[in-house]
């Protein structure tokens, strides 16, 4: 890996891990979440979810959020849109970025959205030709690429041909998840190989949850395969509801440690972005679970 290499990170702790908490968090944390995160120097930062209220509560103010917060120059700030519906509310709050979902594994989508692998394509399919008509960017996410929790393992070849198609679509990225995090990392990299085969890898993205421990390991076999996007949650926020004892995304801060040690580039200060984590642990009433965040106060690193 060159040392002048630049890894995008996409910041998902205010959508993807907040969506989770059973108890409520206001609009105005969430805001001031994402500003702060803006201010880290992330150019990515996933700002809420335009799904229906009756099914994720906690992102009932999507359009407050997003209405709320201090757009910063240079930075994406893409909403999750699970249907037309939620496109056309999305549109109404004015964004310029979405990303849209599905899995690859038929039992979790069953499970999740009440329809196959295929039909889901094809719900997704009118979503993103109207969203690149309205000149949006469009990101896609298939979950479940390591492993299912209802049907266990999930064939390579499922995996690939979600995200073939969603190529086809026009997803502009691409973000393969280990939803459980059960991969390890000569799986995680035969996996984001064999996508990258028919999807440039310039467009794919990777995303471990830590439930055993091995998503920074994961993301370093990818990084030397040749990823430079990778997903994380500022503070380790939100977790798997499908995995006991799941202990959610992988942290920021901990990635952009493991990065700047490498020589990588972020654009990421990592004091800042750990004083974030500690803040949201702060006003979510919780104690750090990444390893920065728990010892930053002690000692400040710069990367």
């Amino acid at each position: 890996m060159s040392a002048n290499d630049f890894v995008r990170i996409v910041e998902v702790g205010p959508r993807d891990g907040l969506q989770n908490e059973a108890r409520h968090v206001p609009a105005a944390t969430k805001i001031a979440l994402i500003d702060r995160l803006s201010a880290c120097g992330l150019s990515v930062v996933e700002a809420t979810s335009f799904v229906s209220p009756k099914w994720v509560p906690q992102m009932a103010d999507a359009a407050q959020v997003l209405g709320g917060i201090v757009r910063a120059d240079g930075v994406l700030y893409p909403v999750l849109v699970p249907n037309d519906t939620g496109l056309s509310r999305a549109l109404e709050a004015g964004v310029r970025e979405i990303a849209v979902f599905t899995a690859a594994s038929d039992a979790f989508n069953q499970r999740n959205i009440n329809c196959d692998v295929d039909e889901s394509l094809r719900r997704l399919a009118p979503v993103v030709a109207r969203a690149k008509a309205e000149g949006l960017w469009v990101r896609g996410y298939v979950s479940t690429v390591l492993g299912c929790p209802y049907q266990g393992r999930v064939p390579l070849h499922d995996v690939v041909r979600v995200a073939r198609a969603l190529d086809a679509m026009g997803c502009a990225e691409i973000s393969l998840g280990d939803t459980i995090g059960v991969g390890t990392a000569k799986k995680a990299r035969q996996m984001l190989e064999a996508c990258a085969a028919e999807v440039p890898m310039a467009q794919l993205a990777v995303h471990f949850h830590d439930t055993y421990g091995q998503a920074l390991a994961n993301v370093y076999a990818c990084l030397e395969a040749g990823v430079r996007v990778v997903d994380s949650s500022v503070a380790g926020l939100g977790g798997c509801p499908y995995a006991q004892g799941a202990s959610g995304n992988l942290a920021s801060e901990d990635l952009v440690y493991l990065l700047h040690g490498l020589g990588l580039q972020t654009g990421v200060d990592l004091d800042a972005l750990c004083d974030t984590a500690r803040w949201i642990n702060a006003e979510l009433g919780r104690e750090p679970v990444s390893k920065l965040a728990r010892i930053a106060a002690e000692r400040r690193f710069r990367g």
